[in-house]
């Protein structure tokens, strides 16, 4: 499990807090990046608290929306609640876009 982020020593990806209750996300979230981080975040569990902070992301696209949308499709095959907070501007609009807003509804 990754450990709670360091911004001088750790790349873009999801970090879970000491107890892994909540999850957050620093750095960008592109095609650039979206296979591997989203391969990271598959091998965690998920946030015991079902609460992902997203006001660490600095830039999206669509690939954003599409990590996003695989993440709550895993939590709803465990049973498990999975919400996004903390949401900037930019991704919500790309929900809107795609018409999955309610994927990002808190």
């Amino acid at each position: 499990m990754r450990t709670p982020f360091d911004p001088q020593s750790q790349p873009p990806g999801f970090y879970a807090d000491p107890g892994g209750t909540r999850w957050s996300y620093n750095g960008a979230l592109t095609f650039a990046n979206a296979s591997g981080v989203f391969a990271e975040a598959l091998a965690m569990p998920l946030p015991s608290a079902g609460e992902v902070d997203l006001s660490g992301v600095v830039a999206v696209d669509s690939s954003a929306v599409a990590v996003l949308l695989a993440l709550s499709r895993r939590a709803q095959e465990e049973g498990k609640r999975l919400a996004f907070t903390k949401v900037p501007v930019a991704l919500r609009a790309l929900a809107d876009l795609y018409s999955v807003e309610d994927l990002l509804a808190a």
